[in-house]
């Protein structure tokens, strides 16, 4: 896990053919990678996944809240 886990960090990926940056905080950019990893895909491929289903929202705020979803949805399988 980086050491600053509650820094700003800005990316800028691919979705959909255009360039956009997201900002998110180190703990969550380390989330989606650890999330991409198991279901053998990229970032960006899981950015855009998120992004195609969010709606009204923000981008970085329908991320946090779809990891939120994802490692609840993970937790409540080992119980």
């Amino acid at each position: 896990m980086t050491s600053a886990p509650g820094r700003i960090r800005k990316h800028s990926l691919v979705i959909a053919g255009h360039r956009t940056s997201v900002s998110l905080e180190a703990a969550f950019w380390d989330a989606l990678r650890e999330w991409a990893q198991e279901r053998g895909m990229s970032v960006a491929a899981l950015v855009a996944e998120v992004d195609a289903a969010r709606g009204e929202a923000n981008l970085s705020s329908a991320l946090r809240v779809r990891l939120l979803e994802y490692f609840r949805e993970k937790a409540a399988q080992i119980q």
